[in-house]
């Protein structure tokens, strides 16, 4: 059964919010400048002031629940999840994933544009009608409580998913978690799908290369290899001991938006000012979908379902392959960026390769018309 679904938040909840804000107990300032050790003390206090005294939740509320919106049970999960039918009958299904730090609030800028292309810029075959799930303990979809919901299973979910909704075979995107689900689809469920365009494809640096680099490639190595030294301890935490940080990121607000933000500010293509990609409003609005529902804890266990598998694949490298038609995108300041020479070892039918002028790991939400230029000369390559 499918049930629309509308977000409604108690205004006690609120009020909590708020109290919770009021009552943060601050650290000193770091003891060297800009973002070396995290976010820095007066950027975090300033944004959460805004959150306290001058964010509008109803505004957001009302803007998320134009949005048509729907839960359902999978696999004994309760999942919820956007779906925008697109006024063209023929337009091609869409399944469209986000991954962590982010949310379904990511594609609120390309739905319109991805439903209804001639009234933006497009041409009726281009159409989509989308999907946006929120995974297994995320947003509004429920916390599993046992483990198990890996990368696998909740790729099966959503081809469950696409076949309720009347879709038997679709088009599966995604960036972050959404890449690997993608994949997953393609590998587990290849009658399914007509294509998948991933936001990088996942495959490891080929060796086999190192003597004749490209500039592009020597950079995406250099980036590899810093954010190892400096960057993913988020990432072994959460994959580790999520539930240890889970506790900071369900009880404090200013805990979740520090862990959060400052992955926003290293991995969007801002030139080190966030202001300049994304608003305030823009970054609570996804952080209210973590705030809201208590998810800090349970989107980090994703992390410990399937994080050190995922990892390997772009760092050490992976011996399967992955024959569906594949569409790439690779976002500037995204990492990892292999290169194409790199992916087809593993992708073996790509049929397109994109490489936009702007964009980060949170493309659809920094460069939303670039995305769907991305998404739309994808789906030609895979129907061609």
């Amino acid at each position: 059964m499918i049930t629309p679904f509308q977000i409604r938040v108690a205004d006690d909840m609120l009020d909590d919010l708020r109290e919770r804000l009021r009552r943060t107990r601050w650290p000193e300032p770091a003891t060297v400048g800009g973002w070396t050790q995290g976010v820095p003390l007066r950027e975090l206090q300033e944004l959460c002031e805004y959150w306290t005294d001058g964010y509008d939740w109803r505004a957001a509320e009302a803007r998320l629940n134009r949005m048509p919106q729907f839960r359902t049970d999978i696999d004994g999960l309760g999942i919820h999840f956007v779906h925008a039918r697109s006024p063209h009958p023929e337009a091609t299904p869409l399944v469209l994933t986000h991954g962590w730090p982010g949310s379904i609030v990511e594609f609120a800028k390309v739905i319109g544009p991805l439903t209804d292309p001639v009234t933006n810029g497009g041409e009726p075959s281009d159409a989509f009608h989308v999907v946006c799930p929120s995974l297994p303990g995320y947003g509004f979809s429920d916390r599993p409580a046992e483990h198990g919901w890996t990368v696998e299973r909740t790729a099966a979910s959503w081809v469950q998913l696409m076949a309720r909704l009347g879709y038997p075979r679709f088009v599966a995107a995604g960036h972050d978690w959404g890449t690997s689900i993608s994949t997953s689809i393609a590998q587990r469920h290849p009658d399914r799908v007509i294509g998948i365009h991933l936001m990088p494809p996942l495959v490891a640096p080929d060796p086999a290369t190192f003597g004749a680099l490209t500039p592009a490639e020597q950079a995406a190595l250099d980036d590899l290899a810093a954010s190892g030294e400096s960057g993913d301890g988020y990432s072994l935490e959460q994959s580790t001991r999520p539930q240890t940080i889970g506790y900071a990121l369900v009880d404090s607000p200013a805990a979740l938006a520090a862990w959060i933000i400052e992955k926003f500010q290293a991995w969007t293509d801002c030139g080190g000012d966030l202001s300049t990609v994304l608003t305030r409003d823009e970054l609570l609005d996804n952080l209210m979908l973590y705030w809201l529902p208590g998810t800090g804890a349970s989107a980090a266990r994703l992390y410990w379902e399937s994080f050190r598998a995922v990892q390997a694949r772009f760092r050490t490298g992976t011996t399967d392959v992955v024959a569906a038609p594949t569409a790439c995108s690779i976002f500037p300041r995204e990492n990892p960026r292999p290169s194409r020479r790199w992916a087809q070892r593993r992708f073996t039918d790509i049929r397109y390769w994109g490489e936009p002028a702007r964009g980060g790991h949170f493309a659809a939400f920094e460069q939303p018309d670039l995305f769907v230029a991305e998404l739309r000369a994808g789906l030609r390559a895979l129907r061609g």
